[in-house]
């Protein structure tokens, strides 16, 4: 059986109110079915939010001990969190997988949030299709498993 953990940082747990024109309409709840739907026989999607770095770093180090693939929207975190940045480096280091997504397209947006410190440690980074940003993450760590 394999686990995916799906982590959401900062102001996802506010999907569906924050800034539709942006982030689209659906919740996290329906992130949740709709990766759940997706995914292959056997798998099993854990979906998780938070706004604290530290407990998205408890996170991802759990990851990088049980070699869980992990797809990550780390939010504002993507620009400066160098902590974060070690903790996803972590996983990747010992041979696990994180994909890197975004629901927006960060580089049609203001410039600071063009950059990532995140990608660089990443095993790839998806960004700009909405909620399918999920889905082709999910898509390329089957990809990856096979």
């Amino acid at each position: 059986m394999t686990t995916v953990l799906v982590l959401n940082g900062p102001n996802l747990g506010r999907l569906g109110s924050r800034e539709p024109d942006v982030y689209g309409s659906g919740d996290l709840a329906e992130l949740d079915r709709v990766l759940s739907a997706a995914a292959p026989a056997g798998w099993t999607v854990e979906l998780r939010q938070t706004d604290d770095e530290a407990t998205l770093m408890s996170w991802l180090h759990g990851a990088a001990d049980s070699g869980a693939p992990v797809i990550l929207n780390p939010a504002a975190f993507t620009h400066y969190s160098y902590a974060l940045r070690d903790a996803v480096a972590l996983v990747t280091k010992a041979g696990g997988t994180v994909i890197e997504v975004h629901i927006s397209n960060p580089h049609a947006r203001e410039e600071f949030r063009h950059t990532s410190v995140i990608s660089a440690v990443a095993t790839g980074v998806i960004a700009g299709f909405g909620f399918d940003s999920y889905l082709l993450a999910l898509h390329a760590i089957g990809l990856r498993t096979a």
